[in-house]
């Protein structure tokens, strides 16, 4: 039997699956440096009723099919910081910890890429937090470019978050 993987639209029914890519990933990128109990929150707000309103909402979300089991999602559309001259923005890209290291990110962050480029924003940006070295690297392995430091609060501590661009 083949194992068949595709990046599609996210549709009613996915929900379940993405809040547990969510989970899981959030857990295995930020424990460590997002502290503990405003993580727990980060991921409790993002529930399967969280994802089914952003479906139902039409939201710009893919996710990786892999077998009829999600294996990873990015969300992304127009930039939300207009001060930075980018059109377009990934919010999320996040892939299951069992799928890591395949390439699926790659081929992810390309079909959103090529989503915002059709929809008008052939530039854009990403955020990540600087802590999160993976996230890191695997921007600017992708040709990404710093061009904005900020900091982010989560409870009492903060962090630096850096936004790549792409273009």
């Amino acid at each position: 039997m083949e194992t068949v993987i595709t990046i599609r639209n996210a549709r009613e029914g996915d929900a379940e699956g993405i809040a547990a890519v969510h989970d899981a990933s959030w857990r295995d990128a930020y424990r460590g440096i997002i502290p503990g109990r405003e993580l727990e929150r980060m991921i409790a707000r993002r529930g399967p009723c969280w994802w089914q309103s952003a479906i139902i909402r039409g939201s710009r979300l893919l996710v990786l099919d892999f077998d009829e089991t999600i294996g990873g999602y990015t969300s992304y559309g127009r930039n939300r910081v207009p001060s930075l001259r980018y059109g377009g923005e990934i919010f999320e890209l996040y892939i299951a910890p069992e799928f890591q290291g395949l390439g699926f990110g790659t081929r992810l962050f390309e079909a959103a890429r090529k989503d915002l480029a059709e929809y008008g924003y052939p530039s854009f940006l990403v955020w990540a937090l600087s802590d999160n070295e993976r996230a890191v690297q695997f921007y600017l392995k992708l040709g990404g470019r710093l061009v904005r430091q900020a900091t982010e609060r989560f409870g009492p501590e903060t962090r630096t978050r850096v936004a790549f661009a792409f273009q």
